[in-house]
């Protein structure tokens, strides 16, 4: 019998490298069904973590990505009209819940905190998502797992997890790769020769090095990866990186010359 959740199932292996347990703490984790934080820098590979560990599991994934226009009904869902009047349509919160998938809250703080208490009832002992507006209480399902991710660099007073929620979660931290890892990752990603992978990661550290001095946030690997796939096209290292690295970071005259020399040390 068909699940309305067989299209959220992740049919081939996702490329992810490790860089520490985390794969194992995942699995301990999924085990006793705990609902998990993952904490990183934007583009440092939480997401694709995610689906990795959904496709290893064989779980379907339910995705969402916050925001701050999000409400409650977006997660668990609304009456909508039909031919035959009003009905119910479930929300991807509620059909992760109902018939067990793992469902990814993607940037959690980017949402109101209006929104995201309704997630707190499947986060303790009772796992169980009411729907007000329907009269129901949803029991999850024993599959049924929660996972929220956010940036804590982009924190604020307005924008920061709730200690009652954050204590909710089990959490894993994530960082970019070490320089290894992150030149095997791009090379793979970008289909380009470890060598040019090599030399992106380098412009790259340089860039991270700048972050509170003038940048929010350097290069991250995603970013890395668009650039190697634009040099695998046919532009050179120089147009790619002014495309990715320059003009995507920084709106700054000085902080983008800057970037510019990064580049330019390494590709002349």
């Amino acid at each position: 019998m068909q699940s309305p959740l067989d299209d959220h199932l992740i049919r081939s292996e996702p490329f992810y490298q490790p860089s520490g347990e985390e794969i194992e703490c995942y699995e301990r984790a999924y085990r006793h069904r705990l609902p998990l934080m993952l904490k990183g820098p934007t583009g440092c590979g939480k997401t694709r973590f995610v689906e990795y560990m959904a496709w290893k599991l064989q779980r379907p994934l339910v995705t969402l990505a916050c925001n701050e226009d999000m409400t409650a009904s977006d997660l668990v869902g609304r009456y909508l009209l039909d031919a035959q009047g009003t009905a119910w349509h479930d929300g991807p919160l509620t059909l992760a819940v109902r018939h067990g998938g793992i469902c990814y809250l993607d940037e959690v703080v980017e949402a109101r905190q209006d929104t995201t208490v309704v997630i707190h009832p499947l986060t303790d002992a009772r796992r169980i998502l009411p729907l007000d507006k329907k009269g129901e209480v949803i029991q999850a399902h024993p599959d049924f797992q929660l996972v929220v991710s956010y940036n804590p660099g982009y924190q604020s007073s307005a924008k920061d997890m709730k200690a009652s929620t954050r204590q909710r979660f089990a959490a894993l931290e994530f960082d970019y790769p070490d320089t290894e890892t992150e030149v095997a990752i791009v090379a793979q990603e970008a289909g380009i020769d470890a060598a040019l992978a090599r030399q992106l990661v380098t412009i790259a550290q340089c860039t991270r090095a700048l972050k509170q001095r003038g940048l929010d946030e350097g290069a991250s690997t995603r970013v890395l990866i668009y650039a190697g796939v634009l040099v695998r096209d046919g532009l050179t290292p120089t147009q790619s990186c002014e495309m990715t690295l320059v003009r995507a970071l920084t709106d700054d005259p000085d902080m983008a010359q800057a970037i510019r020399d990064f580049v330019k040390a390494q590709f002349g």
